[in-house]
């Protein structure tokens, strides 16, 4: 979601950063076939630059940091001053800055990089996300003081009963 979101909005013309910041199960950086180190836990860690984690994509526009090594202590990361000097300074060079996250209700991490943030969009399975877990996941983020822009229903599979209405709806508008 993340990663597509980045390239849509870099191929609009805007000039965006995607952050790699599941520290735990880092993907970001094999989707665009790129190097996972040093990556924000070495800039966190100060082992390395800025300008030492950005990597460009293939997509004109996106810069990449990746995770990096998984750490020890992800959450004491992501909530250091490292990592609000770190937006603070990226925010200045990028109109767009999108940090992927952990799953919300696996650890806290998620939480603590979305209270850092202007906004944040919870994704959400279609079929497999209990909806307790959906509202559980979203009182995690308000109680963290996350700025809620957001959900997004992904995987919706279009031939199952359960989710036609979506489906002609969204065709019916699109047809308008």
């Amino acid at each position: 979601m993340a990663a597509n979101l980045a390239a849509a909005w870099a191929q609009s013309g805007a000039r965006v950063l995607l952050v790699s910041c599941d520290l735990r199960r880092p993907i970001i950086h094999r989707i665009f076939g790129i190097s996972n180190t040093p990556g924000l836990t070495g800039y966190l860690a100060g082992r390395a630059s800025i300008e030492e984690v950005i990597q460009p994509t293939s997509v004109p526009g996106l810069d990449l940091i990746a995770s990096g090594p998984v750490p020890p202590n992800p959450a004491e990361l992501l909530q250091s001053k490292a990592m609000g000097q770190f937006l603070r300074a990226v925010r200045e060079d990028y109109d767009v800055v999108i940090c992927d996250g952990a799953p919300v209700m696996a650890v806290t991490d998620a939480a603590v990089v979305a209270s850092q943030t202007d906004g944040t969009i919870l994704v959400v399975e279609a079929g497999q996300t209990p909806r307790e877990a959906a509202i559980h996941a979203k009182e995690l983020l308000e109680q963290a003081k996350a700025n809620i822009l957001g959900v997004v229903l992904n995987k919706i599979n279009v031939r199952d009963q359960k989710n036609r209405y979506y489906y002609y709806y969204y065709r019916y508008s699109e047809a308008e």
